[in-house]
């Protein structure tokens, strides 16, 4: 089956994919698509509905009232529903799949992988909600100096409400799914405005969760321009809670948002240190992976090699021999490197490589570029003067810098403004725990490329890399209040006593 035939052709209208609300496939009254360029042909691939401030108004009404009811449906019946989300989810993964490469250039077996993993996650997090929700705390008053025990305290957890849903475009069906299945396990409704490029894939999966048979009005997904709907849905006096992923729109989000949580990853610059006792063969594999898998469009990718002088060399002729051996070309032929999402995006890239040309960088490849494919590029000998050596290029170029301490390392780690990830590569265990602990990220990876999985992991970056943090318990006790009720009894009671 095909994207936007069979089971999903009832959201398809002529050539535009309708948007979600209220439990139905809508037209919006604008009139007006947004196309989703296809990175590799750079042609039109899709179009979604443009919908308007209108719209969103009436989401916003539908998705509040939908919530009321949601909260008094049992918890085993919302993880029921989520179990049966999952289920369609896996079931039908290859015409999302598709969309992912057509929409995102994501290699074909990474698509698959992708809503496969998707599936998990919704699973994991119907059956986690019902652990952590079905629990409560019961304190007593005579713990705290100078009371009786004449007071029981019942704590339990509640929804917020309506939760704003906005995925990046490297992941739209599982950093959708990461922010929906903890929002409804927990008793909220979701508006999901996903990005442009990745709006299909995750059109798509939505139809999967309304198969599944959620309540009208809880789930809904609101396609459009970012610059005609994108502020006047996250500061919508209707949002309870913001779950983004992305990049420096999430800093204006932050800054414009009323008093609400908001749960925000966006970006990182990813150090991977590298000491003289590493093993290089493990140190070259991981950056590789690290790098250049979906061509350097992740958040967690490695952004810069920092090793230690002694070993660079040797470093870097692995790194190079491997460098070689990938496939460039279009993600249907399952080729390592494909196209970067966008032409802004590719000559956002190519600046940055400029800028090192300029300044002297080592080129371990030539530089290559076809409209928006660009070969993979290792830059030896980058300088703290190269803009590589801090800015996100969010492609298939790696910068090395080489050092001549771990302080350096550390130091040159802890000066960006980012703070997602990190690496550290050595067998000494004590000298990983030490330089662990010195690196101002949310999370180090010891002996492997930073990675955000498995997805119940805490997953969380400091400075602009982000506020709050995921994984599947994590989100569910993001997405919900603490509420008490305390009993007051007439006498001190004691029990058995």
């Amino acid at each position: 089956m095909a994207a936007g035939t069979g089971l999903f052709a009832e959201i398809l209208d002529g050539d535009v994919y309708k948007y979600y609300a209220d439990g139905e496939w809508k037209k919006s009254s604008s009139g007006k698509s947004v196309s989703i360029i296809n990175p590799t042909t750079r042609k039109t691939q899709y179009k979604v509905q443009a919908c308007s401030q209108e719209e969103v108004n009436k989401v916003m009404d539908l998705a509040k009232s939908a919530q009321k009811s949601w909260a008094k449906t049992p918890l085993w019946k919302r993880a029921e529903l989520l179990h049966k989300a999952a289920a369609i989810l896996k079931e039908h993964k290859a015409p999302i799949a598709e969309c992912l490469v057509k929409e995102i250039a994501k290699p074909a077996k990474d698509a698959v992988t992708e809503v496969v993993r998707s599936g998990d996650l919704v699973s994991y997090c119907a059956e986690e909600g019902v652990r952590i929700l079905g629990e409560g705390k019961f304190l007593v008053s005579d713990s705290f100096p100078g009371n009786e025990r004449t007071k029981y305290c019942l704590t339990s957890k509640i929804p917020l409400g309506v939760i704003l849903a906005v995925p990046p475009f490297n992941y739209p069906v599982n950093l959708s799914v990461s922010k929906i299945a903890p929002a409804l396990i927990a008793g909220n409704s979701i508006v999901l405005k996903p990005p442009t490029q990745g709006a299909v894939s995750a059109l798509h999966m939505v139809h999967c969760f309304h198969l599944a048979g959620f309540p009208k009005g809880l789930i809904n997904c609101i396609t459009g321009k970012g610059s005609e709907i994108g502020d006047f849905l996250t500061m919508h006096p209707g949002v309870n809670c913001i779950s983004f992923t992305g990049g420096d729109t999430g800093i204006a989000i932050s800054k414009k948002a009323g008093m609400i949580p908001l749960q925000m990853e966006l970006g990182g610059k990813d150090a991977c240190i590298v000491l003289e006792d590493a093993d290089l063969d493990l140190v070259a594999a991981n950056i590789i992976k690290g790098g250049f898998s979906y061509s350097g469009q992740r958040c967690t990718a490695i952004k810069v090699v920092l090793v230690m002088e002694s070993v660079a060399d040797a470093l870097v002729e692995k790194v190079k021999a491997k460098v070689a051996k990938l496939s460039v070309g279009p993600p249907e032929n399952d080729c390592d490197i494909t196209p970067v999402v966008s032409e802004s995006s590719a000559n956002f890239i190519e600046g940055l490589v400029k800028d090192a040309k300029e300044k002297g960088a080592t080129f371990c490849q030539e530089y290559k570029r076809e409209g928006n494919l660009i070969w993979p590029l290792l830059l030896d000998n980058v300088r703290p003067d190269m803009r590589i050596a801090w800015e996100e290029p969010f492609g298939p170029v790696l910068p090395v810098i080489r050092i001549n301490s771990v302080e350096e390392g550390i130091h040159h780690c802890n000066a960006s403004n980012f703070g997602l990830q990190g690496c550290v590569f050595t067998k000494d265990v004590n000298k990983a725990i030490m330089i662990s602990d010195a690196m101002e990220t949310g999370s180090v990876q010891i002996n492997s490329a930073p990675a955000r999985g498995p997805d119940h992991f805490p997953f969380q970056g400091i400075k602009d890399s982000g506020i709050g943090s995921q994984g599947i318990t994590n989100s569910i006790n993001m997405m919900t209040k603490v509420k008490t009720t305390v009993i007051n009894l007439p006498s001190p009671s004691y029990t058995m006593g």
